[in-house]
């Protein structure tokens, strides 16, 4: 689902963060994204979903060189968590959920009974149903997290990136967060990569994981 070749990241081309990334990435697999603070894995993560230009190299996305990717193309390929605080505007849980399906909705911004469905079942699987009515704003670090993450599902895209997803979850919700993901994989075959520092949980669940080591080693284990 996703082939990466002779890739060099970084912000432009006199700040090279790191090269010589390559591997492929299937339906199905969890993959982790394991490195230290600083050596690359947000900016691998924003190169994959177009957020930032490769410097060099080649990202092809379901047999589709990435620069030939609209935005709302992407969108509907790719969905992204990452550690970015959506608030105000009085959004409650259900909008910001509802957000997932901007990429499918017609020109009338109208929510179908489809779309209407599949947020549900997005929440539902979260367990966050319950707090469908409340304002973002009201909600703790954890939850804001989990309504994120069911965000990214009602999106419904074949690929799941993850940035730190764990960072605000206590021990329980993380452990069920990453069975939730390694379920949908194996149940959906989705393709879900992942960054995070808890190497306990990576070694537990993911199917494998990228390695980003200083200076500019990249290995897959």
């Amino acid at each position: 689902m996703i082939e990466v070749k002779d890739l060099k990241i970084g912000y432009h081309k006199h700040k090279v963060i790191f090269e010589n990334i390559a591997f492929k990435a299937h339906a199905g697999e969890l993959i982790g994204i394991i490195g230290n603070n600083g050596v690359g894995k947000s900016t691998l993560i924003k190169t994959l979903t177009k957020s930032i230009e490769p410097i060099g190299g080649e990202i092809i996305i379901q047999q589709k060189n990435s620069i030939h990717y609209s935005s709302q193309q992407l969108a509907q390929v790719i969905s992204i968590v990452n550690t970015e605080r959506i608030g105000g505007f009085n959004l409650t849980v259900w909008d910001v959920v509802a957000l997932g399906r901007t990429p499918y909705i017609n020109i009338f911004g109208k929510l179908s009974a489809s779309d209407t469905e599949i947020i549900m079942q997005s929440m539902e699987r979260l367990q966050i149903l319950h707090l469908k009515d409340i304002l973002i704003d009201e909600l703790s670090d954890g939850q804001r997290q989990k309504v994120m993450i069911a965000k990214s599902l009602a999106q419904q895209t074949p690929i799941i990136i993850l940035d730190e997803p764990t960072a605000f979850l206590d021990y329980n919700s993380k452990h069920q967060l990453f069975f939730t993901l390694k379920q949908l994989c194996e149940q959906q075959s989705k393709l879900i990569l992942v960054s995070s520092h808890d190497l306990d949980l990576m070694n537990k669940y993911t199917h494998r994981s990228f390695i980003l080591e200083e200076p500019n080693h990249f290995s897959i284990q």
